[in-house]
């Protein structure tokens, strides 16, 4: 099935320049077919989404540099400890942001592969309402559900790139 899926992806639609191809809206792209599956424009619109978050995660990792190079010293214990909590917020808030940065990198890898947006374990389409809330996603809603699922009930961790502590 993911031959398919793939061979889907790799066979362009009609050509459009980039001068002429309009910019789609997320309710344009919910209302097309599903002929229309990742076209050229499709792609264009999540290429852009994508660039657009990996511009504001660059945006707050400077200002999170700022908070966490800045060193004050705090006589009060109380003050300490607070400050000392939202360095140790910042440092997690940084480490989230660069594992989504590597998402957003592989994400945009797929577009120019035309893989995106087709289940990387399946190959079935991952489904532009997914996509839309989660532009990042490499699953589909159902391999994501049963991964969960094994974690919940079995207590089973699915092959991610997390390191084991």
């Amino acid at each position: 099935m993911k031959e398919n899926a793939l061979s889907k992806a790799s066979n362009p639609s009609p050509a459009r320049t980039p001068a002429t191809q309009h910019i789609l809206t997320e309710q344009e792209i919910r209302a097309q077919p599903s002929s229309e599956y990742m076209s050229d424009a499709q792609l264009d619109f999540f290429r852009r989404r994508l660039l657009e978050m990996r511009v504001e995660i660059l945006a707050r990792e400077h200002a999170t540099k700022e908070r966490l190079y800045h060193n004050e010293s705090h006589a009060d214990p109380a003050d300490r400890a607070t400050a000392e909590e939202e360095h140790f917020l910042d440092l997690r808030l940084r480490e989230r942001e660069m594992t989504l940065l590597r998402k957003i990198g592989e994400s945009l890898r797929l577009i120019d592969s035309r893989e995106y947006g087709y289940c990387s374990k399946t190959g079935e389409p991952i489904g532009i309402s997914r996509l839309l809330a989660r532009p990042t996603a490499t699953v589909c809603v159902d391999v994501k559900d049963r991964d969960e699922r094994r974690v919940t009930h079995y207590n089973e961790r699915p092959n991610t790139d997390r390191r084991e502590f």
